[in-house]
């Protein structure tokens, strides 16, 4: 009986699930509303209504048991009947699946065949889809390599676009001027040179935190702006750098005709199985990152930024060298900025300054909060509620009909995406993930709670 005691109340940690659950099922029905529960379509006379009551509440149905399920089996470090019978060596504590690592799999699993899913079921809108499902993996991709600055080293950065132009503007002019290199061997130069723009940002703050590192880096992103939009003779000035080239599968262009990709492979030619090969090359570039930031976090140099995250000055008592491990986190999350940004060159094949605004490094770093300082995949699913939201808000023309043809719904998209965002910060202020797990342990790796965590840390 000794071993099954617990300071824990089951009842009381039972019914704090089910009450989670509940909010996040809520939640999930105010917010789906509109993309689930109505259906918009083109008709004769304007535009035709249609309701899908049946998708809307299943949805909340899968929040609601998958919630619960995760706050039972995943989330809880404390349940008082499975670590007591664990520890008294029954092996039910040990025998029961780890959720949570077979869940990871299971969406890496339908990321790998998500273009197919798409061309197989949604065969009209697969192209919109794939494209969308692109751009949210740029933007994971960008949020893993801001969280090694902002969530491990506790460094406040709201320039990080600066690097994700520096990217992509090098990858252009290499592109363009000089013919014989290809997709794949620019993109490592841009991701160098950001990495080195990095560093020439990191040496002049590394005396400032808070609030005064945070206006050094908004200026630094302001000043990359401001040059590339008035440094015509190298970037284009306001114009941009246009016919940026196309990524090749081992040269093959994705092109109609003779030596083209699907006449090679003796496939109908389709302008989808471009976009399908840029998903894969984000998706390849993204799980890169994932890996490097997971294994550095491992490292004595990412257990340097969570010592700098935590204390400075105690981290200096340490012995750690501060400055060194500033320009690191500085420099490996340019890179990874870079390595975006070059993707987003050649999705796009032209650029300007007008896309790397300061709203760009708004959404990277809200995405990062609101997914939860440090956390990886809290990163992913913050991107997809952010810029998956934003694209689906686009959908609401139906308003119109309701208030009137003079009512314009697409000026209040960001206004409702915004107070969505305010919701779920006061629902959950340290971001959709809020649990813990620590770098380093001494005897048994557990997952730290929200409530022992303060607001605004990491890992």
């Amino acid at each position: 009986m000794s071993a099954v005691s617990t300071n824990v109340n089951p009842e009381n940690s039972f019914q704090a699930s089910i009450k989670d659950a509940l909010l996040a099922a809520f939640l999930t029905g105010v917010l789906g509303f509109y993309f689930l529960a109505l259906r918009t379509d083109i008709a004769p006379g304007g535009l035709a209504i249609t309701t899908r009551w049946g998708l809307w509440l299943s949805a909340i149905a899968i929040v609601f048991a998958g919630r619960l399920l995760l706050n039972l089996f995943v989330w809880r470090t404390d349940k008082p009947i499975t670590r007591g019978l664990a520890s008294a060596g029954s092996g039910v504590g040990t025998a029961l699946p780890d959720l949570g690592k077979w869940l990871g799999r299971a969406l890496f699993a339908f990321a790998v065949v998500l273009p197919f899913f798409f061309i197989i079921f949604f065969p009209a809108q697969q192209r919109q889809y794939i494209d969308l499902a692109i751009l949210i993996m740029t933007y994971i991709m960008l949020g893993w390599g801001l969280n090694i600055v902002v969530g491990l080293a506790g460094l406040l950065d709201l320039g990080y676009v600066a690097f994700y132009a520096v990217g992509a503007y090098s990858f252009a002019l290499l592109s363009t001027h000089f013919e014989f290199i290809g997709f794949w061997t620019a993109l490592p130069l841009a991701g160098l040179l950001a990495a080195f723009w990095g560093l020439i940002l990191g040496f002049p703050v590394l005396r400032l935190r808070g609030d005064y590192l945070a206006i050094v880096t908004l200026a630094f992103g302001e000043i990359i702006r401001v040059v590339l939009l008035n440094w015509y003779e190298f970037t284009g000035g306001p114009n941009g750098i246009s016919g940026i080239p196309k990524p090749t599968f081992f040269g093959l262009e994705f092109s109609r005709g003779e030596g083209g990709f699907a006449d090679f492979f003796g496939l109908e030619f389709s302008t989808i199985h471009r976009f399908v090969y840029l998903y894969y090359i984000i998706f390849l570039l993204a799980i890169i990152t994932n890996i490097v930031t997971m294994r550095l976090r491992r490292l004595p140099v990412g257990r340097a930024w969570e010592a700098l995250r935590e204390d400075e000055i105690a981290c200096r008592s340490l012995g750690i060298n501060t400055t060194n491990t500033k320009l690191t986190a500085f420099a490996i999350g340019a890179m990874f900025g870079g390595f975006a940004g070059s993707f987003f060159a050649t999705r796009q094949g032209f650029i300007s300054p007008e896309s790397f605004t300061f709203l760009e490094s708004a959404i990277i770093l809200a995405i990062v909060v609101l997914g939860g300082l440090g956390s990886q995949i809290g990163v992913v699913i913050a991107s997809i509620v952010m810029i998956g939201g934003i694209e689906m808000l686009r959908n609401i023309g139906f308003l119109s009909q309701i208030f009137g043809p003079g009512f314009d719904p697409t000026q209040y998209r960001m206004l409702i995406f915004g107070l969505a965002m305010v919701l779920i910060m006061v629902w959950k202020p340290r971001g959709l993930v809020s649990t813990r797990e620590p770098s380093a342990v001494l005897k048994e790796k557990k997952k730290i709670g929200a409530d022992m965590v303060a607001q605004g840390e990491g890992h």
